[in-house]
């Protein structure tokens, strides 16, 4: 299983569009996963429309109408692999102890806000977590933010991230830089 992680996409106010290359991931992937500020409505209907399957979230740039068709959080199980979707993670000092204590259920925690790519593993707290070993295989939680593929802010680059979910676990997670728009 395939996936396209992005966020922060901002569109119009950062873009007017996703670029050509995340468009072409979304039709090559089996799920895409969104964390969120989106801005408007008008993504969502053309991810919804061309996404085989949209795992997303709301941001805090998203207005009211976001806000009715997406959760705050977003959950789902692929091929056994327990994952949460939300936009913000709070601050990375301490973020993976944070994040592991909150969702305790959960193999994958994708999130966005900070518009900075991360990819850690958080230790399982002791006695938390149904299955005891997560995605990873280390028995961990783990953090992915693809940053932004269309408002880079500080970072030197636009990215996303794509993965694969092969037997039950999450593997191949790959961050990807844009060239920067023309």
């Amino acid at each position: 299983m395939r996936l396209l992680i992005i966020s922060d996409t901002h569109v119009p106010t950062r873009a007017r569009d996703l670029p050509a290359r995340v468009w072409d991931e979304v039709d090559a992937a089996d799920v895409v996963i969104h964390a969120g500020d989106w801005m408007d409505v008008a993504l969502l209907d053309a991810l919804e429309e061309r996404s085989a399957r949209l795992i997303a979230c709301w941001g805090n740039n998203d207005g009211p109408e976001l806000r009715e068709r997406l959760p705050e959080v977003a959950r789902a199980t692929l091929d056994g692999v327990r994952l949460a979707v939300t936009h913000e993670a709070g601050a990375s000092a301490g973020r993976e102890r944070r994040m592991a204590r909150a969702f305790p259920d959960t193999d994958v925690l994708v999130f966005g806000h900070s518009h900075i790519p991360w990819d850690t593993t958080a230790p399982r707290v002791s006695g938390e977590g149904a299955s005891g070993e997560g995605a990873s295989g280390e028995g961990g939680l783990r953090l992915l933010n693809p940053g932004s593929p269309t408002d880079r802010r500080r970072q030197p680059h636009h990215t996303y991230m794509t993965a694969a979910i092969t037997a039950g676990a999450l593997r191949d997670v790959e961050l990807h830089r844009l060239p920067p728009p023309r």
